[in-house]
């Protein structure tokens, strides 16, 4: 199944609402701003926290994590989309990010 997605350039972070499924660790290092946190095993038990409302878009290290959540949301009825090579393809866009642990943002 083709997976709806979107590209790095396509997202804007105002507009869409963004799920990120890395670990915590990854998250710590750099994540993108205003971003709902849900590691991906967190996923199923936390499935009644993801927004109900908005242009929801999954994403990840580079893409597959998030491909899996997305797959598995779509199987729940859930609309949501798959971003295109994860923050590592968003950081590559230079667009804003930040950190939880003072350091410049990095992608772990």
């Amino acid at each position: 199944m083709d997976l709806p997605s979107i590209t790095a350039d396509q997202l804007i972070a105002d507009h869409h609402v963004l799920i990120d499924v890395r670990e915590p660790h990854e998250w710590e290092a750099g994540h993108v701003p205003g971003a709902i946190h849900i590691p991906m095993g967190d996923v199923p038990a936390r499935f009644g926290e993801l927004p109900t409302e908005g242009d929801v878009v999954v994403m990840c290290h580079l893409g597959g994590r998030s491909g899996q959540v997305t797959s598995w949301l779509l199987d729940q009825g859930y609309q949501c989309r798959n971003l295109t090579g994860g923050i590592v393809a968003y950081a590559a866009a230079e667009k804003p990010m930040v950190s939880e642990n003072g350091q410049p943002p990095t992608i772990a």
